[in-house]
C-alpha cells in the first residue's frame, strides 16, 4: 500500500509538526529549567497519575529534583486533571502527554465495528485528557495482527480510518497522535512504517518511535534515518538478543549510532524511558550519557 500523496507535500505536512512539537517541548520545558541541557528532553512513563493534588506535587516535584524534564500519564488514569494542571503550574514540571492504554483491548483494527468504535472514543477521551493536562501529544498502537480476520491489511486499513475521524479533534486541541512501533506484527519494517504514516498524511499524525521495539527487527538507527522528521516523540528502551528487554546500554542498541543518526534528522523533543533501570536516579544518569 502506498501514499497517494507525494512524498515532499508529507514532508513539507510533517516539517510543520517536528517544527510545533520542538515548540511545545521547548515551551514546557523552560517551566522547569532556566537554560535546557539539550534538544532532547528527558521523561519517563508516569502511569496513572492519581491521589489529592498536594499528593501530585510531591510526585512531579521528586521527578524533577532527580533531574528528569517531564513525565508521561496514561489516558484513562488520570484522577483529576484540573488538579493535575494546577500541580503542573505549580512545580513547573510538565505531564507532556498520554498513553492510550486501552489500544490493546478496544483495537482500532478489530473486525469488529463496535471495538473499532469504543477504540476510536477512548483516542479522542485521551486527546482530550493530554490537551487538559497541558500535553502535546497521544501515543497509540494503531491494532495487532491476529489472524485472517485482522491480517496486516486490516490492521493498515481499518486503523488509518478510526484515526483519521479523530483527526478534527486533535487538530482543534492541537494535540498529535504518535504512532508506536511495538511488537504487534504490524510495519516491522521502517520503510512500512513510514509508508503507514505517509498515507494517513496528516501533520497531527507522526511516529513515537521506540527505539528498543525496534531492535528485534532491525538496527534502530536505520529506522532513524528511514522515519526522519516524521519522529515526534521518542522511547527509550534497551533490548538484545541475549537478555532481552534490559538495562540501558546493557542490550544490543548501538547507542552512539542512534545518537548520530538523532542529530542528523534535527530531533528535538520528549525522549521517555519505558522500563527500569538500577534506579531512577540510574535512568537520569544513562539518558544523559546515551542520548545528549
Amino acid at each position: 500500500m502506498s501514499s497517494n500523496v507525494t512524498r515532499r507535500n508529507f514532508l513539507k505536512a510533517t516539517a510543520a509538526t517536528a517544527a510545533i512539537g520542538s515548540v511545545t517541548a521547548m515551551a514546557q520545558t523552560a517551566a522547569s529549567q532556566t537554560t535546557p541541557k539539550s534538544n532532547i528532553y528527558i521523561s519517563i512513563k508516569g502511569g496513572r497519575i492519581g491521589g489529592t493534588k498536594e499528593e501530585m506535587v510531591a510526585r512531579l516535584k521528586e521527578l524533577k529534583a532527580l533531574g528528569f524534564d517531564g513525565v508521561e500519564g496514561a489516558s484513562p488514569g488520570i484522577a483529576d486533571t484540573k488538579a493535575l494542571r494546577e500541580a503542573v503550574a505549580e512545580t513547573g514540571f510538565p505531564v507532556h502527554g498520554v498513553v492510550d492504554m486501552v489500544h490493546w483491548n478496544d483495537r482500532l483494527s478489530s473486525p469488529d465495528q463496535a471495538i473499532r468504535d469504543k477504540g476510536r472514543m477512548a483516542l479522542e477521551q485521551a486527546i482530550r485528557d493530554a490537551h487538559a493536562i497541558g500535553g502535546s501529544a497521544v501515543l497509540l498502537v494503531p491494532g495487532r495482527v491476529s489472524g485472517a480476520n485482522e491480517s496486516h491489511d486490516h490492521v493498515w486499513e481499518r486503523s488509518i480510518i478510526e484515526i483519521r475521524k479523530a483527526l478534527p479533534l486533535a487538530s482543534r486541541l492541537g494535540v498529535f497522535v504518535l504512532i508506536e512501533n511495538v511488537w504487534n506484527g504490524f510495519c516491522e519494517t521502517p520503510e512500512q512504517m513510514r509508508d503507514y504514516l505517509d498515507e494517513i498524511n496528516s501533520p497531527w499524525v507522526g511516529a513515537y518511535f521506540d527505539i528498543g521495539n525496534c531492535r528485534k527487527f532491525s538496527p534502530a538507527e536505520d529506522w532513524v534515518r528511514t522515519l526522519g522528521r516524521r519522529i515526534v516523540k521518542l522511547d527509550i528502551k534497551d533490548w538484545g538478543k541475549a537478555n532481552g528487554f534490559c538495562r540501558l546500554g546493557e542490550g544490543d542498541v548501538n547507542w552512539p549510532e542512534v545518537k548520530k543518526a538523532l542529530g542528523e534528522i534535527g530531533f528535538s523533543g520528549w525522549a521517555t524511558r519505558e522500563g527500569s533501570d538500577k534506579s531512577l536516579a540510574d535512568t537520569v544518569a544513562l539518558c544523559n550519557e546515551l542520548l545528549r
